[in-house]
């Protein structure tokens, strides 16, 4: 079994639920007592949060790519962003260190074609929805992303930051939520991508008609498959594929 690597903090809640997932998958795939090796550091959020407000993204980029090499140094065999909207540096991270970066949107975009969905809809920060870096994981398989309106995005980011990250779990903002997703499905949306491992605490696929796309639980199961599989199947944590990209 391969170790992962996983930079977490971003928030510790969906941190929370990334060891969980990777040690009840590991364990489901292998049985008995097995769990995930796993290495994790865990960043101060209010200080990622300061430099993402400040549009200081060279600079945080420089303080991942040196824990991500310390994880590497440690023994990690691969690693994860344990944040979607982290991956905006990603390619600049995967630059620095010599392991698979395993991309969420990748992952995502993958499952999202698997499961048939051409155009589909994408909440998370206002990065993550007004920066390209999903958009041309999308368009690389050939899905169309569509976007909530200006308003939406705000009501989403600013409940993100102000709301999830916190641990508050309202359910008018739940009833907002899924009143944006059911907006999207009347635009067109196909599916909806859950863009920020906070949402899916809050929005669960019974709250949908159409298929949510749980980012966090597809990141576990492509970082699991790589750490099992001698010889992984799927091109999410291909170096040469990131550094490209």
């Amino acid at each position: 079994m391969k170790t992962i690597g996983l930079i977490g903090g971003t928030t510790w809640l969906s941190t929370v639920e990334y060891y969980r997932l990777l040690n009840q998958l590991v364990n489901r795939r292998l049985g008995g007592i097995h769990s995930a090796k796993v290495l994790l550091y865990s960043v101060e959020f209010a200080g990622v949060s300061l430099l993402q407000k400040e549009d200081r993204w060279e600079e945080l980029t420089e303080v991942y790519i040196d824990i991500a090499r310390k994880l590497q140094t440690a023994g990690a065999d691969c690693l994860l962003l344990g944040a979607n909207t982290m991956h905006c540096m990603a390619e600049g991270i995967q630059s620095a260190i010599d392991i698979p970066l395993i991309h969420i949107g990748e992952a995502t975009a993958l499952e999202v074609k698997r499961r048939g969905v051409k155009r589909v809809g994408l909440m998370g920060t206002k990065y993550t929805m007004e920066m390209d870096f999903y958009k041309k994981k999308l368009a690389a398989q050939k899905i169309e992303q569509l976007l909530p309106l200006d308003d939406e995005r705000e009501f989403i980011h600013s409940t993100i930051y102000n709301e999830l990250a916190k641990g508050v779990f309202r359910d008018e903002t739940k009833l907002q939520f899924k009143t944006i997703i059911r907006n999207l499905v009347n635009r067109g949306a196909e599916g909806v991508i859950l863009g920020c491992t906070e949402i899916p605490l809050l929005i669960k696929q019974a709250d949908s008609s159409v298929p949510v796309f749980d980012t966090t639980e597809i990141h576990v199961n492509a970082a699991v498959e790589f750490a099992l599989h001698p010889e992984p199947t799927f091109s999410v944590g291909d170096r040469s594929a990131h550094s490209n990209s």
